[in-house]
């Protein structure tokens, strides 16, 4: 019993503590918040008043190779306190002198400095903005140096704010890809912070973590105490590539003004792991010039009708039902047909059309007579198994890339009220659809990939202080799109339209390539198909190469055009030079079999001793040497060149047929002839015969080509 009343007691005095602590609190609580308020509200506002913060300094955003995309370099804000002590002492003796000098230095007037100056002391101000522009580190070291600003002297009141601003060595490369920044909380004060693109995108590793300084008066001069040091941000090593991405800018810059366009975008992406390693943004602006004004590759604003380059997916999806084949013909009539109250046409309806061709020839002439006709035959009264086909590509779905702003992908449904009498016919060729650039080069290097859809890469990983602390690795969205025969057959009919199809012009010597031609008819932002009594068209043109080796895949995408307007004339010359930069600086040239037969060179007629120089050079058989006359004939041949004397009668119009612009002037002038030229090349056509009679003041028109 006695042993039972001890620990009673024990846990009777323990219970008794706790109850008085507890009542100690709640009294203390409620003489901070009644009593003692006043007194830690000064306490908070002191902490506030007293303390600030240490921006830490944002990581870089690199190219693959590590050279700086972007990078933050400090700037300063110069005010002023004028309330300080020592300011009001010497204010009315060095105001004046003071407002000459930050005069000089900014080059300013310094009456209104001066007057502008004066009104702020009068009210006291603590936070006075001695210039708009901010300096940087030589220029605040500069400022330092003023007379006036000795420690002494208006010195003790100076204000040095410092922030970081962000830069692009590479000026408007990439740089709506690489994003921007916005102000912080409450406007800025907590720094700048990552909005769109990567900045956006990678915000939580380029921002790193701000330390805390308090801050103490020093003989007239605040200085920041560091409590807590910040934590610098980490780099971001994206995939993109300096120098392809300046081939591909430089490439789409020239088409726009070509065509003047109102936009146009160009995406690289590497086949195997998705990288993008290019991706060119061009927007019109007001007077008329370019720039990345918007990422129309994957944002809304890029987000349109594709055309011609979605008779891809439509094939893919008819061959791997197994209803077609590629040698299967079908009747593409006149080059127009009718369906449902609407007619259909192709763009060469008025030569006729190309009436019964098979499969392939559909895909490579791109006819949208013909991929009407297959997809309805087969799937009319059973759309929903069309689109569920597209809808398992996944390019109804974003690709989930993380930017802001990224376009959503509209295929309609055939159970949506929007699905109407043609709608199947119309999406079989890329109309009452959207989808951004991005998403027609997913589709297309899935496959250039053997059939495996990989997720647009844009980050390859994070690093700190040069050392790789996070990798990103391929992300694969669809490990196989179709079949393999359906496949093969796909990449068979892409690489077709590159040899004999509508993008035959696209061909290089070098490696074969695949792609389709894409060209509609878009609307004005959503204000219809014409404006103005103009109808707004979009060319494009998808494709991968090496053909039988793929590397890289490639989409153009130029709209509004002025002038031609096709898929092959207006994005296949921004896509041909890209390739033949490519291929120049990243692919292994190739060998050419010995057996593979040289074609000479075209030699134009003209000069003896131009065509000796140039027999040396190019070490090339020409007779020229039996040939007497100092301008001579030349018939190109694929094996041999042959050469004739050409024989200049005084007073006759010389032949100066297949001749250089230069040598044909040069004859045409001396034997007394005005001449007169349109075009380039060779003289394709002379207006006067050779031969006939010179008369005095006779001009000779001459055509080149």
């Amino acid at each position: 019993m006695e042993i039972r009343k001890e620990i009673t007691f024990r846990f009777g005095v323990i219970y008794f503590l706790a109850a008085l602590l507890g009542v100690v609190i709640i009294v203390k609580m409620f003489l901070i918040q009644t009593v003692d308020t006043e007194r830690w509200k000064q306490i908070a506002k002191d902490l506030r008043t007293n303390t600030s913060e240490i921006q830490a300094k944002r990581g870089n955003v690199c190219a693959d190779d590590g050279s700086i995309l972007a990078t933050s370099v400090p700037y300063f804000e110069l005010r002023m306190d004028l309330a300080a002590p020592r300011v009001k002492r010497v204010f009315a003796d060095q105001s004046d002198a003071f407002s000459l000098e930050v005069a000089k230095f900014f080059g300013v007037s310094k009456y209104q400095f001066k007057n502008k100056l004066n009104k702020a002391y009068k009210k006291g101000n603590r936070w006075f903005l001695i210039h708009k522009e901010k300096v940087n580190y030589n220029q605040l070291q500069k400022f330092k140096k003023l007379k006036t600003l000795k420690r002494s002297l208006f010195g003790s009141g100076l204000i040095v704010v410092r922030e970081s601003e962000r830069i692009l060595p590479h000026g408007d490369m990439a740089s709506r890809t690489i994003g921007t920044l916005n102000k912080g909380a409450f406007g800025g004060i907590h720094g700048n912070i990552g909005y769109s693109g990567i900045e956006g995108l990678m915000e939580g590793y380029l921002s790193g973590e701000n330390g805390m300084a308090i801050k103490r008066n020093y003989s007239g001069h605040w200085v920041d105490i560091p409590i807590t040091e910040p934590k610098d941000g980490s780099d971001i090593v994206t995939t993109i590539n300096v120098n392809l991405q300046d081939f591909t800018q430089n490439a789409l810059q020239k088409q726009m003004e070509t065509s003047q366009a109102e936009w146009g975008t160009a995406i690289v992406m590497e086949v195997k792991t998705g990288e993008v390693k290019a991706i060119a943004n061009l927007g019109k602006k007001k007077d008329g010039t370019y720039a990345e004004t918007y990422n129309f590759a994957l944002g809304h604003q890029g987000c349109s009708e594709p055309g011609s380059t979605f008779k891809l997916m439509s094939m893919i999806v008819a061959m791997e039902d197994g209803y077609v084949d590629t040698a299967d013909i079908y009747d593409t009539e006149k080059g127009y047909w009718d369906y449902k109250g609407q007619t259909i046409y192709d763009s060469d309806w008025r030569h006729g059309g190309h009436g019964e061709i098979s499969m392939k020839e559909i895909f490579k002439l791109s006819s949208n007579v013909g991929i009407a006709k297959i997809i309805t035959e087969f799937y009319e009264d059973r759309e929903e198994d069309y689109i569920d086909r597209i809808y398992n590509f996944g390019l109804n779905k974003p690709l989930g890339l993380g930017f802001v702003g990224e376009g959503v992908p509209y295929i309609k449904y055939p159970t949506d009220n929007v699905w109407w009498g043609p709608s199947l016919a119309w999406i079989s060729y890329g109309y009452e659809i959207k989808l951004t650039p991005l998403q027609t080069t997913t589709f297309y290097n899935a496959v250039a990939n053997n059939g495996k859809m990989v997720k647009p890469k844009f980050v390859k990983e994070v690093r700190e202080h040069g050392i790789a602390v996070k990798e990103f690795k391929t992300e694969v969205l669809n490990s196989s799109i179709c079949s393999k025969e359906t496949l093969k057959k796909a990449q068979e009919m892409l690489a077709e339209t590159c040899v004999t199809g509508t993008g035959k012009s696209l061909k290089n010597p070098y490696f074969p390539i695949a792609g389709k031609t894409g060209t509609a008819q878009v609307a004005y932002n959503n204000q219809g198909y014409e404006k103005d009594g103009r109808k707004n068209y979009q060319a494009s043109f998808a494709g991968y190469f090496p053909a039988d080796d793929p590397q890289y895949t490639c989409v153009v995408v130029i709209v509004g055009p002025k002038g031609k307007y096709y898929g092959a004339s207006v994005a296949g010359p921004v896509f041909k030079e890209v390739v033949g930069k490519v291929y120049a600086s990243f692919l292994e040239p190739r060998t050419i079999e010995e057996e593979t037969p040289v074609k000479l060179p075209a030699v134009k007629s003209g000069s003896r001793n131009d065509l000796l120089i140039a027999k040396e050079e190019l070490n090339i058989e020409v007779p020229a040497e039996k040939s007497q006359t100092p301008f001579i004939k030349v018939k190109n041949g694929d094996e041999k060149l042959s050469v004739a004397d050409l024989l200049i009668e005084e007073g006759k119009v010389p032949d100066v047929i297949g001749m250089s612009s230069k040598d044909a002037i040069y004859l045409l002038e001396s034997s007394g002839l005005k001449v007169k030229m349109k075009g380039l090349g060779k003289v394709k056509k002379q207006s006067l015969r050779a031969g006939n009679k010179i008369r005095k003041g006779q001009t000779i028109y001459i055509d080149l080509g």
